[in-house]
C-alpha cells in the first residue's frame, strides 16, 4: 500500500471511489447536514469541504471517509472491486495473519509546520463543526485519535474518543465508560495527584482510524496495528510539549493535559450516537487544557460523526468480521458470508446447511457475539447477506414465524441502547434480548422447496463483470 497520510488516501479515493469537493458550507449544522445527506445517497460520496464559511485560517474537513465498502477496502489495502462480502472475508483472513509493524521515531514531521503555544492557542479561530442540531457544541474529535501513555508500563494507547471544544484553550475528552483504556490510564495519573499528558490527533492515514476503532487488547499498540495494515511502520515524532509519540504526517494536533474531574469538569454533550438517537443528556466531562496546537499548511480535519442508521462510520462491518471469525473458531462449517446492517445492529449469516440444526447452531454463536444488536437472521447460501433486498426476500418467503423464531434473554448490549429504560440504566442494566430468525429453507424438505427463478449470485456477478462498462455508462 503506497500511502503515508490522509492526503494520499484522498487522492486514492479521487481515483478509485467517489469524491465531491464542497465550497462555502457553514460549520454550524450545514456541514454536518451535507455529510448526512451524502451518506444516504446510493453512491455515498466522500466529501472534502473547502473555503468553509467564517474560517479565519485555511482549514478543510474530510467526511464520509470509510462509509462505502470501496473506501473501507482502500484503507485496508484490499481490492475495492470485489463484492462487499468478499471484501469482508478477505479482511477477516488477513486480520488473522497481520504481523505488527513497530512504529519508527523520526526527528520532525509536517504537522509541526505551524505551532501556537500558551496564550497564542485559540481553537475558536478554526471552523470546528457542530454536526447535529441538538449537539452540545462543536466537536473537533469525531474521528480523532487520543494518544496517552500508561504511567506504569509506558504502553501507548491511541484510541478514538469524542472531543468537544469549549473555548480557546479547553476541550473535553469523553470516555463512554470507565473500562475504556483511555479512562483507565487517565485515572492512574489522577490517583497519583497528577494531570494526564494527552495529544489529540485530528486527520491521519485512515489505517490509524481503523486501528483506533478496533478493540485491541491492553498493551497492544494501535500504531503497530496500523503499520501492519499499511505494510510499513508508522513514522512518529515526539510531541514538543508532552513527549507523546504523534504520527508525523498528522494534519492537526492538540497537546496538553487532562485534568482530574474531581477538581474540574465541563458539561459534555449531548452528542448524537450511531444508533440514531441521543443516548444521554449533558453530563460532566474531563477537561483537557490545550497547551499547544500544531498543524500543516491548509490542514484537513477527519470528520466521522455518528449518523442515523443505516449510515455508519465503516462501509465494511468490522464487527461482522469478528462474528465470522467466532463462527469459524466454534467449528461452524460452511459459513458463506456474514454481514451487519443498521449500523451493525442486525446480523445476517449465510450458511450452506449440512444437517438439521446447523443454522440454529450458527445463530446461537452469532447472538452471543452481537454487540447491542437484537436481530440475528440465518439465510441460505444463495442469499447475499450484504444485500438487504435479498435478505428481506428470504424473510418473506422462507421464514415461518411460528416455527422459525427463538428469543435469547440477557444478551450483550450497552448503556447506549435506546430501548433500555433510563431507570433500568440507572441501576446498571446493559443487557437486551436477541431474536434468532431462521430464514433458511426447511432442512428436512429443502430439496423439494420451490426453485428460485432469479440468477444465482455467481451468475449475476459474472454478467455484471462482463457488461459493467455498458451498464454503468452515463
Amino acid at each position: 500500500m503506497s500511502r503515508r497520510d490522509l492526503r494520499d488516501f484522498i487522492e486514492q479515493v479521487r481515483t478509485h471511489s467517489r469524491l465531491r469537493v464542497i465550497s462555502g458550507a457553514d460549520p454550524y449544522l450545514e456541514l454536518g447536514g451535507i455529510t448526512e445527506v451524502a451518506a444516504g445517497m446510493p453512491e455515498c460520496p466522500a466529501l472534502l469541504f473547502e473555503q468553509i464559511k467564517g474560517a479565519q485560517l485555511p482549514f478543510r474537513v474530510f467526511t464520509n471517509p470509510l462509509n462505502s465498502p470501496e473506501r473501507a477496502a482502500i484503507a485496508l489495502g484490499l481490492d475495492p472491486q470485489q463484492r462487499p462480502v468478499e471484501m469482508l472475508k478477505a479482511w477477516m483472513v488477513r486480520r488473522r495473519s497481520l504481523a505488527p509493524q513497530e512504529p519508527r521515531l523520526i526527528e520532525a514531521g509536517p504537522f509541526l509546520d505551524h505551532s501556537a503555544r500558551g496564550d497564542a492557542v485559540d481553537l475558536t479561530r478554526y471552523p470546528v463543526p457542530t454536526w447535529h442540531q441538538h449537539d452540545g457544541g462543536p466537536y473537533i474529535g469525531s474521528g480523532s485519535l487520543v494518544v496517552m501513555r500508561d504511567p506504569e508500563t509506558g504502553w501507548i494507547n491511541a484510541s478514538i474518543y469524542r472531543v468537544q471544544v469549549h473555548g480557546p484553550q479547553r476541550v473535553t475528552v469523553q470516555f463512554d465508560h470507565l473500562g475504556r483504556h483511555g479512562a483507565i490510564i487517565a485515572k492512574k495519573y489522577w490517583d497519583a495527584g497528577r494531570s494526564c499528558p494527552v495529544a489529540v490527533v485530528n486527520g491521519d492515514d485512515p489505517a490509524l482510524f481503523v486501528a483506533g476503532f478496533e478493540s485491541l487488547p491492553e498493551g497492544v499498540s494501535e500504531f503497530a496495528f496500523a503499520g501492519a495494515i499499511r505494510g510499513a511502520p508508522v513514522e512518529l515524532v515526539a510531541g514538543p510539549v508532552t513527549g507523546l509519540p504523534i504520527p508525523a504526517y498528522s494534519e492537526f494536533v492538540l497537546e496538553g493535559e487532562l485534568l482530574d474531574p474531581a477538581k474540574i469538569s465541563l458539561p459534555e454533550g449531548p452528542f448524537a450516537e450511531f444508533t440514531g438517537y441521543y443516548a444521554a443528556d449533558q453530563r460532566p466531562g474531563p477537561v483537557m487544557e490545550v497547551h499547544a496546537v500544531h498543524h500543516r499548511d491548509n490542514p484537513i480535519l477527519l470528520g466521522s460523526p455518528p449518523l442515523k442508521p443505516p449510515r455508519f462510520h465503516m462501509g465494511l462491518p468490522f464487527r461482522g468480521a469478528g462474528i465470522w471469525a467466532n463462527l469459524d473458531a466454534a467449528g461452524i462449517t460452511d459459513v458463506m458470508g456474514v454481514w451487519q446492517h443498521v449500523s451493525s445492529l442486525m446480523t445476517v449469516v449465510s450458511i450452506r446447511q449440512r444437517y438439521e440444526g446447523h443454522a440454529k447452531r450458527a445463530g446461537l454463536v452469532a447472538a452471543a457475539n452481537a454487540y447491542m444488536g437484537r436481530w440475528i437472521i440465518l439465510v441460505d447460501e444463495d442469499i447475499d447477506p450484504s444485500n438487504m433486498n435479498d435478505v428481506l426476500w428470504a424473510l418473506a418467503t422462507r421464514c415461518e414465524p411460528s416455527e422459525s423464531v427463538d428469543i435469547i434473554r440477557n444478551g450483550w448490549s450497552s448503556a447506549l441502547d435506546p430501548r433500555i429504560a433510563a431507570e433500568q440504566k440507572a441501576i446498571g442494566v446493559t443487557s437486551n434480548s436477541k431474536m434468532i430468525i431462521d430464514a433458511c429453507r426447511p432442512f428436512t424438505w429443502r430439496e423439494r422447496f420451490p426453485r428460485a427463478s432469479a440468477l444465482t449470485t455467481g451468475e449475476a456477478q459474472d454478467i455484471a463483470q462482463r457488461w459493467q462498462a455498458q451498464l454503468r455508462q452515463n
